[in-house]
């Protein structure tokens, strides 16, 4: 991995110095458009809306419109901004990590000690390890002013961005006014239906099945010379019976019942194929 970003650690008198890694990457097959009637790249040009020529990037600034004005930022005046200019991750407090709500949750890197020593990273992350802590922290990158959250992931500091309170939408919903009268007997099977699909959470388990077959058609498509049928290269898939709104609707207990031997029989299936 290559670092994006040098800074420092900085709370109290300790200043820890490290260095940014993204921890996460997109693994979509990437795709162009092209013109359906004889294959050609079909390609996005940034042209002036005054002169109409194409521009290069090295000739693009920034620009706000407030709606009857536009104020043009250049790179420098984004550069001059106080902000921008930190090269410090600022611990603003430690809170119980329980109280970090992760839908604020936006983008995660990895932080390596940047020093001769690591000791004084290792200090902190066994000292949020054994309190329970993440630090919340204030940092600028990429021009904008970031507002994180410094926890342990295994031996790394990991620190994720968090949305700001402006960023997060408040759940609003007629619908939730109504509240609907739950028996005893719906819960405990409500949660005999949740044991019965109750397991430890394993990413490896799941594959992202659109990048799976969309790569299985590519490669068809390059094998053939030509296109494919798609029912061809992936089997015909059943279709599934869909509920209308005015068809019969199942007892919610009933549905709950149904949902647990089905699941347990699916287990007791698997069980049975694997001895």
């Amino acid at each position: 991995m290559r670092s994006i970003w040098k800074g420092a650690i900085t709370f109290g008198l300790v200043n820890v110095p490290v260095k940014v890694y993204s921890a996460t990457e997109d693994h979509d097959i990437s795709l162009h458009q092209v013109h359906d009637a004889d294959g050609g790249r079909i390609r996005y040009q940034r042209v002036c809306e005054i002169d109409g020529k194409v521009v290069e990037y090295a000739h693009i600034d920034k620009a706000y419109d407030d709606g009857e004005r536009t104020v043009i930022i250049t790179a420098d005046d984004l550069a001059s901004l106080p902000a921008e200019k930190s090269r410090e991750i600022d611990v603003v407090e430690f809170v119980p990590s329980e109280q970090v709500d992760p839908i604020r949750f936006d983008k995660s890197y990895y932080l390596e000690p940047d020093s001769k020593s690591s000791k004084a990273y290792a200090l902190l992350r066994r000292t949020l390890e054994e309190t329970d802590r993440t630090a919340i922290v204030h940092f600028a990158l990429r021009q904008k002013s970031r507002l994180a959250a410094l926890r342990v992931q295994g031996d790394v500091l990991l620190l994720q961005t968090l949305l700001w309170d402006d960023e997060v939408r408040e759940a609003k919903f007629a619908s939730l006014d109504d509240h609907p009268r739950v028996s005893r007997k719906e819960l405990d099977m409500s949660a005999r239906l949740v044991d019965s699909y109750s397991a430890d959470f394993d990413t490896s388990k799941f594959t992202d099945e659109y990048q799976v077959q969309l790569k299985e058609l590519i490669d068809a498509k390059l094998a053939k010379g030509d296109s494919v049928d798609t029912d061809e290269t992936f089997g015909e898939t059943e279709e599934k019976e869909t509920e209308e709104s005015g068809g019969e609707v199942l007892d919610l207990m009933e549905a709950l019942r149904q949902s647990v031997e089905k699941s347990r029989g699916a287990r007791e299936g698997t069980k049975k194929s694997a001895g």
